[in-house]
């Protein structure tokens, strides 16, 4: 397996764009603009991974918050670089900042046309939670848990 360099987003370099890039090409139906990044970047920990200067994919951390013991962690890899071990490393970083910022349950979500990101997600021990749809989109997010 590969190793991949992890960068946290962190101010407005391009790890930032490189952050944004991915969850838009995986998330059509809900693109970020930047304000919108720096903004998840001030609650969430966002991280990029690269194989030397490639760029693979990001993850996602959403903290615990209001007393809740639960964060999510999503781990998005581009198409070329799938079935390579990379979601696995982001995925693994990504749980243990999640447990270390005091989560005891860990759920995730994936855009239902995301056929990889689903297969990843229940082979990994997550279970589906629920289906919804945001006003105005046409495709559905799906919510799992950790089981």
């Amino acid at each position: 397996m590969n190793d991949l360099r992890i960068e946290r987003v962190d101010g407005d370099g391009p790890v930032l764009l490189d952050w944004q890039q991915v969850h838009n090409l995986i998330i059509p139906t809900d693109p970020l603009s930047l304000d919108d990044v720096r903004e998840r970047a001030g609650r969430n920990l966002l991280d990029v991974a690269y194989l030397d200067d490639v760029l693979v994919g990001c993850s996602t951390v959403r903290p615990p918050r209001d007393g809740a013991a639960v964060a999510t962690v999503i781990a998005r890899v581009l198409p070329a670089h799938r079935r390579r071990g990379f979601g696995a490393q982001l995925y693994a970083q990504g749980l243990a900042a999640a447990r270390g910022l005091g989560a005891e349950t860990i759920e995730t979500v994936v855009l239902e046309s995301n056929g990889d990101g689903l297969r990843f997600a229940l082979e990994h021990g997550f279970v589906e939670v629920e289906r919804y749809l945001l006003p105005g989109d046409s495709v559905r997010f799906i919510d799992l848990r950790l089981a």
